[in-house]
């Protein structure tokens, strides 16, 4: 009998630290750079793989950098309300884990909501960014800080609470430019 509550305890613990990493630790994670600025890197653009993205081309104005791939079904749910939000804001896509003919095609069939996309087909550049997985969502300021970052699902809730006010105060939505992924 105390064998068996002993396993069943043993059980539980193990449950339980893997819930924990599973769980609390993508949706809160640790390694974000918020207040700091995005770590270097140079990926190649969705539109024209020869022509490359740094993060000094994201700096300029307040915009968001959002995490997505075809393959992720929440990225799928987020994206009409990135075609809302991109009509009043820079919204720059950073194409995760994912294979550009894909995403292009993805683009063309669902409506293109960002400035310009930067493919990261290995995630060796969002693993500096602290990525977790997709979707996740980077508020920059205009010198390309980090200032907030969003893990999962962008809902409209997530965007009125957290996001949109931030943006506000970073500057006018009147300063958005818009180029072509």
């Amino acid at each position: 009998m105390k064998r068996r509550a002993l396993a069943a305890a043993v059980f539980v613990a193990f449950v339980a630290a893997l819930a924990w990493a599973l769980w609390w630790r993508p949706l809160h994670p640790t390694g974000t750079l918020l207040s700091r600025p995005l770590p270097a890197f140079s990926l190649p653009r969705l539109d024209d793989p020869a022509r490359r993205v740094s993060a000094a081309d994201l700096a300029g104005k307040p915009a968001l950098v959002n995490v997505w791939g075809t393959w992720c079904t929440a990225c799928r749910q987020e994206h009409e309300l990135l075609m809302q939000i991109a009509r009043d804001w820079t919204v720059y896509g950073w194409n995760y884990l994912d294979d550009p003919a894909k995403a292009r095609q993805w683009l063309r069939q669902l409506g293109d909501p960002y400035v310009l996309v930067m493919v990261d087909a290995d995630g060796a550049a969002a693993r500096e960014l602290g990525v977790a997985g997709a979707p996740e969502t980077y508020v920059l300021d205009g010198r390309g800080n980090i200032v907030f970052r969003h893990v999962g699902l962008l809902t409209p809730a997530v965007w009125a609470r957290d996001i949109e006010p931030r943006l506000r105060r970073l500057g006018s939505a009147s300063d958005k430019v818009r180029g072509g992924s």
